[in-house]
């Protein structure tokens, strides 16, 4: 074996060492290398012509005590609400887990269920002694939803929906790219 055969597995060790040195972990998290800027971008302000509320009617349901002067001796009975909110709460607390957890999940959905049916009961119970019913109420309500802002910039007229009315003037960004495909892929 001649001598340039045996120096040089230690000639290529010593050529490495440097760019050994200079690896620094630090660079792996991504955060190193700046993101290319997105080219062709700018912002301006465009003027706003109108903006008209775009509105929704949202529909609810709530409970609302009607009473007549006539007033009824309380039955106190709440046992039909009491049994019913604790068969719902052990169904619903059954659909949880499984073994034991589902076992305790059933037990505390039929207590949490009675009680619950057992307080509506007693409400029910309590408006009907004063000649009161609970009875659900639907209600309409208008909510603004969003603007649809018609704006204009450099002389052409643009339209969009936002959530928030702009007010005179609306920040924009402003993107150019080349129509042709073929231009572009150059």
């Amino acid at each position: 074996m001649s001598t340039a055969t045996r120096l040089l597995p230690i000639l290529l060790l010593a050529c490495t060492g440097p760019a050994l040195a200079q690896y620094d972990p630090d660079y792996d998290d991504g955060s190193y290398y700046a993101e290319s800027a997105p080219e062709n971008v700018s912002y301006g302000y465009a003027q706003v012509l109108r903006a008209d509320e775009v509105v929704e009617t949202v529909r609810t349901r709530v409970p609302e005590e009607r009473c007549s002067d006539t007033e009824y001796r309380q039955s106190g009975r709440t046992t039909g609400g009491t049994v019913i909110g604790a068969i719902v709460g052990a169904a619903l607390g059954n659909t949880v887990g499984d073994g034991d957890g589902r076992r305790a999940a059933t037990v505390a959905g039929a207590v949490a269920g009675g009680a619950i049916g057992n307080n509506i009961a007693r409400q029910r119970a309590e408006a009907e002694s004063r000649g009161c019913q609970l009875v659900e109420v639907e209600r309409e309500e208008r909510q603004v939803v969003g603007y649809d802002v018609e704006y204009m910039y450099k002389g052409d007229k643009y339209m969009s929906r936002l959530p928030y009315d702009p007010g005179n003037r609306l920040r924009i960004r402003v993107s150019v790219t080349p129509d042709d495909v073929e231009t572009a892929a150059r």
